[in-house]
């Protein structure tokens, strides 16, 4: 069973109700929650994502292969207009923890997660330190799905692998990323904070036949020829399977994640994040070099 532990502001647009919390204070935001407890919310920004995952069924029995959690820095009392609103979208989720207020992050492990989302940064970051897979979003509503395939994308350095090789470009050139990749290009990459995420998706997309998964992977990285072969050689190493692999050489990569048509893609790096976000869901993971100073 694959895991996925999701806040409530990623899966529904609470950012009216966030914004009394915001401005106005815990009791506020309450009152606001009570009154409004049978109002539904509009789907959030991860929204579809969940929607397809919850999907997926095995192919000879028909039992679930994903399970959703929501973990949620609500209480049970202000959580009711959530459930409320999972309950009107027909989503099986069963599980959840109210925190009220305090790091729900905590829970992650006994709940057997691998990958959280969620809109509160100092989470993600927490998690990403305790050794899960984490991302955090920006919230926005969202379009519903069109299709039922799930497709992921994963940023390189960083994301799937450590930011080993990412540290090298940022201190000290191109020039010698390149000699690095070169020398130990027959050397895997050390695993990064997505690794077991990666796998996990893996071992899922094994139940199907090749050509009936319904759920599609992507890397999209920065890399170009010929660091690519020491990415291949570590997925190889790891037994992991790609479906798409995209060596960019420094291009701007939202055009491409449109053209996969990712449901979401997870990366290191702000200025990818900020150039993806409009069209794809992207999420965030403060991981690395390049986050060190965030």
């Amino acid at each position: 069973m694959l895991v996925i532990a999701i806040s409530s502001r990623t899966l529904f647009d609470l950012d009216a109700a966030h914004e009394v919390f915001r401005k106005q204070g815990v009791d506020a935001y309450r009152a606001y929650q009570l009154e409004r407890e049978n109002d539904i919310l509009e789907p959030g920004v991860a929204f579809p994502l969940v929607q397809k995952l919850l999907n997926i069924r095995h192919p000879h029995n028909a039992e679930p292969l994903v399970e959703v959690v929501l973990i949620s820095r609500n209480n049970g009392d202000t959580g009711l207009r959530i459930f409320n609103s999972i309950e009107h979208y027909g989503l099986p989720i069963h599980r959840a923890a109210f925190s009220n207020g305090q790091p729900p992050y905590a829970y992650l492990s006994a709940f057997g997660v691998h990958l959280f989302l969620s809109a509160h940064f100092s989470d993600v970051k927490k998690t990403l330190e305790a050794g899960h897979a984490a991302a955090h979003f920006k919230t926005r509503n969202t379009q519903m799905p069109t299709d039922q395939q799930v497709r992921i994308a994963f940023d390189g350095d960083a994301v799937i692998f450590s930011d080993e090789s990412e540290a090298i470009y940022q201190k000290e050139g191109l020039e010698a990323f390149k000699d690095n990749e070169h020398k130990y290009a027959k050397e895997p990459l050390n695993p990064g904070p997505f690794k077991s995420f990666l796998i996990a998706l893996h071992e899922l997309q094994t139940v199907f036949p090749n050509d009936e998964a319904p759920l599609r992977t992507a890397l999209v990285t920065a890399r170009s020829a010929p660091s690519h072969k020491r990415v291949i050689l570590t997925l190889r190493e790891w037994g992991v399977r790609i479906d798409e692999a995209l060596f960019l050489g420094g291009h701007d990569k939202s055009a491409f994640l449109k053209s996969f048509n990712a449901d979401i893609f997870f990366e290191d790096q702000l200025a990818y994040v900020q150039s993806a976000y409009l069209d794809t869901a992207t999420g965030h993971v403060p991981y690395g070099v390049t986050n060190q100073d965030n």
